[in-house]
C-alpha cells in the first residue's frame, strides 16, 4: 500500500537514498531542501510523486508550515524521517560553545520541531513511523566528535522516551544509529575545527586524518540503508534502536561492553549509596 513520507534533507546522501527505494517502492515522498534550485531536481526523480520544499530546520514556524502543507497537498504523513543533520569535528577544548550550539539547532532542535509537527496529526489517525536518523556516536562515545556524539544521544534518548509514550497511539518510533556510509557527511558536509592546541595532537591527528583517508571509501551502502529501512517500515513490531552498519555494530558493542565493565567494577559502591533495609 502506498504511503506518504516526509524526509528532511533529501538533496544528498542517505536523505536522497531514502527517497530515492521510497519512491521506487510506489510511495509519495515530499523532500525538504536548502535550496530553492534543488527543487525541480528532486521532483524529477519521480514527477507527480516527489515534492520538493525548501526549509532550513532550525526554524521552528517553517517546519510547521512545511508539514501542514504536506498534509493538505501532498497526503497524510504516514512516515516522518527526520535525516537533515551535520556533524561537527574537533576536541571539546579546541571547540567552541557556538560549534555546540549549532549542532544541536540542527541535529536535536530541528528533530524535535519535526517530530513535534507531525504528532497531532498522527495521533488524531493513530498511526504513524517517526524514523530519526542518528548515529553509532549516538550509542558509543567516539573521541573527536563530542558535540556530534552529543547530539546524537540527545535524539536516541528523545526517541527511546517517545516511543513509551506513543506506542498506545498506534505510532512507531526507530532511530537508525547508522556506521560510516559512503556519503557526504566526512567531506564538504563536516565542519572542522581548527587545531589551536598541540596537546591533543597525539590523539587527535590520526583521527581526523584517517575520516579524511576514509571519505568516499566507508563501507555503508546508502542504498542498502535505505532498502534495511523499508524492511522495517514494513513490519508490525519495529525496533526503537536500529543498528545499520558492521562497523557500527562492532563499535557500539565495544562502547557496551566497556560500560558493562565499569557497572561491574564498582558494583559494591553503587550500592552502597541506599539506605539500609528497613530505614
Amino acid at each position: 500500500m502506498s504511503k506518504t513520507f516526509l524526509i528532511t534533507g533529501v538533496s544528498s546522501g542517505l536523505g536522497r537514498a531514502f527517497a530515492q527505494q521510497a519512491l521506487a517502492a510506489g510511495h509519495l515522498v515530499a523532500g525538504t531542501v536548502r535550496d530553492l534550485g534543488q527543487i525541480p531536481e528532486f521532483e524529477a526523480l519521480a514527477p507527480g510523486r516527489a515534492t520538493g520544499l525548501l526549509l532550513d530546520v532550525t526554524d521552528d514556524t517553517a517546519i510547521s508550515r512545511v508539514v501542514e502543507d504536506v498534509e493538505t497537498r501532498v497526503g497524510p504523513v504516514d512516515v516522518l524521517i527526520s535525516n537533515a543533520g551535520y556533524g561537527v569535528e574537533g576536541t571539546v577544548e579546541e571547540s567552541s560553545m557556538d560549534d555546540l550550539r549549532r549542532q544541536f539547532d540542527v541535529n536535536v532542535y530541528g528533530t524535535v520541531a519535526a517530530i513535534k509537527a507531525v504528532l497531532p496529526y498522527m495521533r488524531r489517525r493513530r498511526s504513524g513511523h517517526i524514523v530519526t536518523v542518528s548515529s553509532m556516536a549516538g550509542l558509543t562515545a567516539l573521541p573527536g566528535v563530542a558535540f556530534y556524539g552529543a547530539s546524537k544521544f540527545a535524539v536516541e534518548g528523545i526517541a527511546a522516551s517517545l516511543a513509551q509514550e506513543v506506542a498506545h497511539l498506534g505510532i512507531h518510533v526507530t532511530s537508525l544509529a547508522l556506521g560510516a556510509f559512503r556519503t557526504d557527511w566526512a567531506g564538504r558536509s563536516m565542519t572542522r575545527v581548527p587545531r589551536t592546541i598541540p596537546d591533543y595532537d597525539s590523539v587527535f591527528d590520526p583521527i581526523r586524518t584517517a575520516r579524511q583517508a576514509k571519505d568516499n571509501n566507508q563501507p555503508g551502502d546508502p542504498v542498502r540503508a535505505a532498502k534495511a529501512l523499508l524492511t522495517v517500515l514494513a513490519t508490525d513490531k519495529p525496533p526503537v534502536h536500529l543498528v545499520l552498519g558492521a562497523d557500527a555494530l562492532n563499535l557500539i558493542e565495544q562502547g557496551r561492553q566497556r560500560l558493562s565493565d565499569d557497572i561491574a567494577a564498582w558494583a559494591g559502591l553503587t550500592t552502597s549509596t541506599s539506605y539500609p533495609a528497613g530505614q
